[in-house]
């Protein structure tokens, strides 16, 4: 049986997967960048959980990372199309199907990467918090 966390990435993997862009998860950045742009979400780290007792809960602010990346003459047009569907597609479901208490994404960090021979890249990390709480961190 997977863990929360587990359950919460693979949730948030699939609300990628819905969108037009390939939405992978912990692969290398691949030789080809579709057309439609392509995501590749990193499981992050649940950083340190804060700590209730009776009954006991770890509550964790998991932050996991969403590379977004496109290419082509119309790049910047791309990008924005491609983190606009990412925004609307966390904020129609905050919850992930009542798995998490919240989900958050921060502001994108943006880089133009050059590519020899070929359209340069427009990339970025996007840091997302999953609010959510445990009865053990290891279930």
């Amino acid at each position: 049986m997977p863990t929360l966390r587990e359950t919460i990435l693979a949730a948030l993997h699939a609300r990628l997967s819905a969108l037009p862009a390939t939405a992978l998860r912990g692969e290398v950045l691949p030789e080809r960048v579709p057309a439609e742009g392509l995501l590749i979400l990193r499981d992050g780290e649940p950083g340190e959980p804060e700590v209730t007792l009776s009954p006991l809960a770890y509550h964790y602010q998991h932050r996991a990372e969403i590379e977004a990346v496109v290419q082509g003459a119309d790049r910047d047009s791309a990008f924005d199309t491609l983190t606009t569907s990412i925004g609307a597609a966390l904020a129609a479901e905050r919850t992930l199907g009542g798995l998490c208490d919240w989900v958050e994404a921060e502001a994108p960090r943006v880089v133009d990467l050059p590519v020899e021979g070929a359209a340069s890249l427009k990339a970025a990390v996007i840091p997302v918090l999953l609010h959510y709480s445990t009865a053990d961190p290891l279930a």
